[in-house]
């Protein structure tokens, strides 16, 4: 019997397109292309600060495209969610303000496509500083 509770066999709960409008609502963008600039600039450096069974069981959450866009990144050195933000301000010349709000603007639709306990699984994967860029707040860790 194949096991129906794996994360990695879940269909993706919205359409790539349905995302996107998610995203430029609740980020309160003009335009559907700018949603877009912001969720392959955030999900291409989100796919390069994950790796393994974390990385495939997100991508297999999300549509098709994000999930492409995703897996596309390469892996890099683990920054904390303060020098994520800050590194992809750079990497866009946009300001460490608006790129956080980029970043939250898309982040918290991945959370709510990830669910609770992906999400959770994502947390544990990163190092700090990631939870309130997903709309959640920040735990004290065990050591």
């Amino acid at each position: 019997m194949q096991n129906t509770t794996d994360s990695t066999q879940c269909a993706p709960a919205m359409t790539y397109t349905l995302m996107l409008e998610k995203i430029r609502y609740d980020g309160a963008y003009p335009t559907k292309e700018r949603a877009e600039e912001a969720v392959r600039l955030v999900l291409a450096g989100l796919g390069g600060q994950l790796s393994g069974s974390v990385r495939e069981s997100l991508a297999a959450r999300l549509p098709g495209e994000a999930a492409g866009i995703l897996l596309a990144g390469r892996p890099e050195a683990p920054l904390t969610g303060r020098d994520f933000v800050t590194s992809l301000a750079l990497l866009t010349g946009a300001s460490t303000a608006t790129t956080r709000w980029d970043t939250g603007s898309v982040l918290t639709t991945v959370a709510q496509l990830a669910g609770p306990d992906l999400l959770a699984r994502l947390l544990q994967a990163l190092p700090s500083g990631y939870a309130l860029l997903f709309g959640r707040a920040e735990l004290a860790r065990a050591a």
